[in-house]
């Protein structure tokens, strides 16, 4: 775990760069948006991802029979939206505020995964058994599926077709980046959670498969709300 923490730390600084060169890169009208709004903004933010994370990655290792505390970042990721959805509602404030956050999220996936794979058992996020020539043994004999890794390519894939539509300043990038980078990595983490070892709620859809199948649904609603409204 100690391993763990120092990949989290990695994580954390290099989102924090990312962020800051692409705010002065592309995005700064957006990081200004967001500075106008208030410290309100921030506090939602973090109190919803932690309790998104936390509340859903201990819930799904108790449906899953495994005791202790736990955390999940598509729990932290959508917390997060919730709470800063709320607080926009009750402010009244419209329109995507989230492009600033999308070259860092993906970036901390892409980091953060990796030492959620060197953690080996103990980190709760192996694969299910697999005869594939990439399988990784965990600790406990069997050739797993390395579900980490499969989510830090993809999210790097994410990461690199976004710093190219920031740079052309794609249009639709621009109003919906936010948006697309939920949709992707929550679709991507749909297919990535039938090869995992979790507790089912229903068939063979544990919690997460409901939680990414909401933001989903979020990402897609909320990107035909937002052109609905540009063409009327």
């Amino acid at each position: 775990m100690i391993l763990h923490t120092g990949f989290d730390l990695l994580s954390a600084m290099v989102s924090a760069g990312v962020t800051a060169a692409c705010y002065r890169w592309r995005l700064g009208d957006a990081g200004a948006r967001i500075e106008t709004i208030g410290a309100g903004y921030a506090l939602a933010l973090v109190f919803g991802a932690v309790a998104g994370g936390y509340g859903a990655g201990t819930l799904n290792l108790w449906l899953s029979g495994v005791p202790g505390f736990g955390r999940s970042i598509v729990g932290a990721l959508a917390g997060a939206i919730t709470a800063i959805e709320v607080f926009k509602w009750q402010k009244r404030i419209h329109g995507s505020t989230g492009i600033i956050f999308v070259p860092a999220f993906a970036a901390s996936v892409v980091i953060g995964r990796w030492g959620c794979y060197l953690s080996g058992l103990e980190d709760n996020t192996y694969g299910t058994a697999t005869s594939l020539p990439w399988g990784h043994d965990f600790g406990d004999g069997i050739m797993r599926h390395p579900v980490q890794l499969y989510e830090s390519f993809s999210m790097l894939v994410f990461l690199a077709v976004a710093l190219i539509l920031l740079a052309w300043r794609q249009e639709f990038f621009m109003r919906n980046g936010f948006y697309l980078m939920v949709l992707f990595y929550a679709g991507q983490r749909f297919l990535w959670e039938f090869l995992k070892p979790y507790g089912s709620l229903i068939g063979p859809f544990n919690l997460f498969h409901f939680i990414c199948a909401g933001l989903c649904c979020y990402s897609v609603w909320m990107m035909g709300r937002r052109d609905g409204r540009a063409n009327s």
